[in-house]
């Protein structure tokens, strides 16, 4: 079994396993992978098994020729080979650890937000004001009907301003379902005219405010509750001629409904009415 062989990097003292062949090139000359230093491989040869201790007993023994108690031992992948023209080179100097500069105690710490430039905060300074100028616009856009019915001095500003943004000032329909009623609906059969149908009707106001005409939906259904004729009546066919759709039900009124419906083609037992804005 060939005998192992082991050298020392001088810089670093980190033990390297080596073999012959790597030994006898560049006449020994290698370079340690940990720390860089250029050394002679054959000179710098150690022993790691203790040599047999002599006949002079214990107190001739010497501990030192063993070498140091513990090593770092690498293999020979770890070394290597020099280049003539680093032959030459002066051994690296071991580099030194950094471990003082470290500051232990903010190793954990959160990193602390610079301070933005005075430009960064000129900027911001111009900008968060105009973007909540920015946002009341678009609120105001957006609810502009609503505002408009519930304050009405501040309509002829907003109308205004909606004939600059080319938009218009109507009566609202947000939230105005919960403000209308139907109320004293009824459907009866026309005692002149066979097939005929008369439904009646009040549509009411509850809100303090003029608010949006609603569409209104008429269904007949049969004795199962099945629907068997269905129509969707505008404004224009139950407000009446008279009336101004453009203004919205005025606050806390009601318009009457009265409809002429030719049901002589179905039959019939029940009817449905809904208001809904499309």
């Amino acid at each position: 079994m060939t005998e192992e062989k082991y050298t020392r990097c001088p810089g670093c003292h980190t033990v390297f396993r080596v073999t012959a062949q790597q030994l006898a090139m560049r006449e020994g000359q290698v370079r340690c992978g940990h720390c860089k230093t250029v050394f002679d491989g054959n000179a710098e040869r150690i022993a790691l098994s203790p040599p047999a201790q002599s006949a002079e007993g214990d107190d001739a023994y010497d501990e030192a020729v063993q070498g140091p108690p513990t090593v770092t031992l690498r293999n020979a992948q770890a070394l290597h080979p020099v280049h003539p023209a680093d032959a030459d080179e002066p051994p690296e100097d071991e580099p030194e650890e950094d471990i003082s500069e470290i500051a232990y105690e903010e190793r954990f710490a959160w990193a602390r937000p610079s301070k933005p430039r005075r430009s960064v905060s000129a900027l911001l300074g111009i900008a968060l004001p105009l973007l909540v100028i920015a946002l009341a616009a678009q609120l105001v856009f957006h609810y502009r009907n609503a505002l408009a019915a519930r304050w009405p001095a501040a309509k002829p500003a907003l109308a205004e301003v909606c004939a600059l943004a080319g938009c218009a000032i109507n009566p609202p329909r947000d939230l105005a379902m919960q403000y209308l009623s139907i109320d004293a609906s009824d459907l009866q059969a026309d005692p002149a005219h066979r097939g005929l149908l008369i439904l009646t009707a009040n549509v009411r106001n509850h809100a303090t405010w003029p608010v949006a005409y609603p569409d209104l939906e008429f269904s007949l259904t049969d004795t199962n509750s099945v629907t068997v004729v269905r129509r969707v009546l505008a404004p224009s066919d139950y407000a009446g001629g008279a009336a101004d759709l453009t203004k919205g039900i005025a606050p806390n009124a009601e318009v009457p409904v009265k409809l002429f419906i030719d049901a002589s083609a179905t039959s019939q037992a029940g009817y449905y009415l809904y208001m809904f804005y499309p």
